[in-house]
């Protein structure tokens, strides 16, 4: 994590948090995740928004990149356009 702030307002003290334990955080507001909370939990596919027009295209990749894509399951072509989207999103200038 990037201790650079975000923008000059940043209240955020890094150094106190840098020498905080797992043990410091206080976590009483968060549940505890049970078996029985995990068991009902959902997976939501499509995080971002998408878009209407897509196009078709041939895209050569490493094989092995595709076979671990594809053994995720249904929907890795929408897997690989979502993490392609944020990489695009996060480096647009």
């Amino acid at each position: 994590m990037s201790n650079e702030p975000i923008s000059s307002n940043s209240q955020t003290d890094w150094q106190r948090l840098d020498t905080m334990s797992d043990e410091d955080i206080d976590l009483s507001d968060c549940p505890e995740i049970t078996p029985e909370l995990f068991a009902k939990a959902t997976v939501q596919r499509g995080g971002l928004p998408t878009e209407k027009n897509k196009a078709q295209v041939t895209l050569r990749i490493d094989s092995e990149v595709l076979e671990w894509f594809k053994s995720q399951g249904q929907g890795y072509q929408t897997q690989i356009n979502t993490l392609l989207r944020a990489y695009m999103e996060a480096h647009r200038s």
